[in-house]
Parts: structure tokens; sequence; C-alpha cells
């Protein structure tokens, strides 16, 4: 079931002396499933913030409309069903975390006794329990960005949107918010993100959509845009004699590399690793791993973005 819709979404703003019309989002036609983490990925200045913001009613569209759940964005009662978190988040500095997510709770008519069950999971969830009674102003960025989480979760959404969730996160707490991200999948939500950290959507999302320059240029399953296709196949031997070095020089499409005793090398083709495979081990080498490589959605993207005519920004 379609729980987020768009047709023919699109956006101007004036801009400049003479207020020349400036278009930031071209005609966005995107549906997202129940249940299902969609990555919304593109560059910096894509157009990725200004589509979220459509979606939450914050601003209003050139042309075209949105739904959610089935219910067009402007109607209010949409709000109860979707949990929001920005990119840059404003919070009161000198609440604690407990009183953040109380003041969102009472927003939305949540009864106190389930309010503060729902706070204590929440806080626990995020990683921030025993930071639940510090005011905001002395969170890192990464424990703001868990809070915020956890505001973006108080009403129990179906629909959860979130504008670069890992911006500015480390590592661990990156992985934390995959986990987080992964956890409400699994309770049935439906997760809309944008970011342009490539590896992020690639771990977790079940479909990925493409924006750059304000247009939506490939959306579809990780598998369907990289293609099965292998782009070489990665070889790691070791015990090679002077005469299996030559034919390994030979064979590979790059240089190889050695690292102490083990060598790494790539040939073109799954016949040629078999062919490179069977004829090392009668020379008694020892193979330790043959490793297929496809592309990354990462090369894809760059690919993508660098191609003229995505270059121009702002057509009107």
């Amino acid at each position: 079931m379609v729980v987020l819709k768009t047709e023919g979404l699109t956006k101007e703003y004036r801009s400049g002396f003479w207020l020349t019309r400036v278009r930031v989002l071209h005609d966005l036609n995107l549906e997202v499933c129940e249940g299902e983490i969609f990555g919304y990925l593109g560059p910096n200045g894509a157009g990725k913030t200004t589509t979220l913001k459509l979606l939450m009613g914050l601003i209003h569209p050139t042309a075209g409309r949105a739904w959610i759940p089935g219910r067009d964005v402007s109607d209010v009662a949409v709000k109860a069903k979707v949990g929001f978190l920005p990119e840059n988040p404003s919070f009161y500095d000198y609440l604690t975390g407990r009183e953040f997510l109380h003041f969102y709770g009472e927003l939305f008519g949540i009864p106190y006794r389930e309010r503060v069950k729902r706070i204590e999971e929440l806080l626990d969830k995020v990683g921030l329990s025993k930071a639940g009674g510090l005011q905001l102003r002395k969170y890192s960025k990464g424990m703001l960005q868990r809070i915020g989480l956890a505001q973006a979760l108080i009403n129990d959404p179906q629909v959860v949107v979130l504008d670069e969730p890992m911006s500015g996160l480390d590592p661990v707490g990156r992985k934390e918010v995959r986990d987080l991200i992964l956890d409400l999948k699994s309770r049935g939500k439906t997760v809309f993100f944008s970011t342009h950290i490539v590896p992020d959507v690639e771990m977790i999302c079940d479909r990925v959509g493409i924006i750059v320059a304000g247009q939506l240029i490939r959306v579809g399953p990780l598998e369907d845009l990289l293609g099965g296709e292998v782009e070489c196949i990665e070889i790691t031997a070791s015990g090679l004699d002077e005469a299996a070095w030559v034919q390994v020089k030979e064979w590979s499409i790059r240089p190889p590399v050695e690292r102490g005793e083990k060598v790494f090398f790539a040939v073109k083709t799954e016949k040629d690793a078999s062919r490179a495979v069977e004829l090392l081990v009668g020379r008694g080498v020892s193979i330790h791993a043959v490793l297929p490589q496809r592309p990354t959605l990462e090369e894809h993207f760059l690919q993508e973005v660098a191609r003229p005519e995505h270059s121009r920004r702002g057509r009107p």
C-alpha cells in the first residue's frame, strides 16, 4: 500500500532584484510503500530539504500535490500520523530531555501515564536514559540528534520523515541511528529519509531515489539501480614463485599489490578467474579469496551527478 505520494510536485522561488523565478524542484512524481525504508539521495542543494518541507506542509508547492498517508499534506490530521526530524532542529535549550519530550507529547494529546511510559522507552531506545534529566544546552551534537529522533517518534507515527538524520554524527552515532531505522521497519513503520551519505543508503534502504538539481533522475530497488554486472574478479593468493608472479602480472587488469605474504590482483571475467585459479593451484600457490566486484551505489551516484544534462540548476 502506498503511504506517501507526490504528483507533479514543483517549487519555485523568486530571487534577486528582478525577482526572477528559480525552480528548485521539478515535477516530482514519487511513491513510497508501507513498511519500506526509502532513501532520498542527492548532493547538497539538490532539493531534498525543499521536498521534505513540502511534504510536512511547512512551505506550499508552486504546482502539484502530495499525500501522506492517503490525505493531502495540507490536512492538519496528517500530522498525527507523521514523525518529522528536520536537518537543523531548534530546541528549547533550558528544557531537560524528558521535559522536551513531555512538551511534544502534550501537543499530540497523549495522556500523562502513557506519555511517561513512552518517553522512558524512547530515551532507552535512543541511548539517552541517563541523560534524560540534563538540559538540552548540555547535549552534544549526537545527543541532540538522538533526542530529536525520540521527538519524531513520540506520537508512534505511521510514517517517519527524517532530513539528514546521520549528519554530524560519528561512526558510532550513525550506526545507532541506522539500527533505530531498521527497528522502525521491523515494527511496520515507513521511513523516508534524505541524505548525501551514500553508504548509509546502501546499508539499510529497500528503495532509493536519486535527485540532482531538483529533478528525480532515478528511482528503484538498489539491485535494479546497480545491475548485476561484474566489473572484475579480485583474487588473493600467497606462495607465488617467480614464474607465477610473471603470469599474475600478465593476467591482472591493474598492477598487483603485495601485502606481506599475500598478493592481490584482479582479472576481467569469471572465465579468466577460473583459469587463473586452476593454473596457480597447479603450481602450488594458495588461494585465499575470489571476490566478484560490482558497481557500488557511490560510483553510480557520482556518475549521475556528473552527467552534463544534470549540471544546470534552477531552470524556470
